[in-house]
């Protein structure tokens, strides 16, 4: 049996997530949003590198909305080691992170959980939260974003 890459996982996840009912479905017009209606591979390539402030980088994989009306973001992010983390943030949709390199901090409701590779991060809609790189080398982990203010 082959392994499946980071990104099967990510693509797979947000199918799962919006399958799942892990956010309040947000109906979406297509004139709102790209339609998410048909599969298909998404390849590195496709996926430009985003800087970000506290230099980390970022790849947007897909966003849109499926069709069954939740909008839906999915991004791979990786944090070097000793990096300041970006600050505390509320989201007003539900996110699924999962781990696919690294050790990272989960700060949120007054604790930190730590989660390493192969684990998931589940961040409810209103959290103050932030992640943070607490291992040696680059943490890697993948995205998924659904509902609520999530970017079309």
């Amino acid at each position: 049996m082959r392994e499946m890459t980071r990104r099967e996982m990510c693509v797979g996840l947000s199918a799962m997530a919006a399958a799942g009912g892990v956010a309040t479905a947000q109906t979406v017009t297509a004139a709102a949003a790209t339609v998410l209606s048909q599969s298909r591979v998404y390849t590195l390539d496709e996926m430009p590198v985003r800087k970000m402030a506290n230099g980390g980088e970022s790849r947007d994989v897909l966003r849109g909305a499926l069709t069954t009306g939740e909008v839906i973001g999915v991004h791979e992010s990786a944090q070097p080691a000793g990096m300041v983390a970006n600050p505390p943030h509320t989201i007003q949709h539900t996110e699924v992170m999962v781990v696919v390199e690294g050790t990272l901090a989960f700060e949120h409701d007054g604790k930190s959980e730590r989660v390493g590779p192969g684990g998931v991060i589940f961040v409810a809609s209103g959290t103050l939260h932030t992640v943070r790189n607490v291992g040696e080398g680059t943490a890697k982990y993948c995205v998924v974003q659904v509902g609520g203010d999530t970017k079309r």
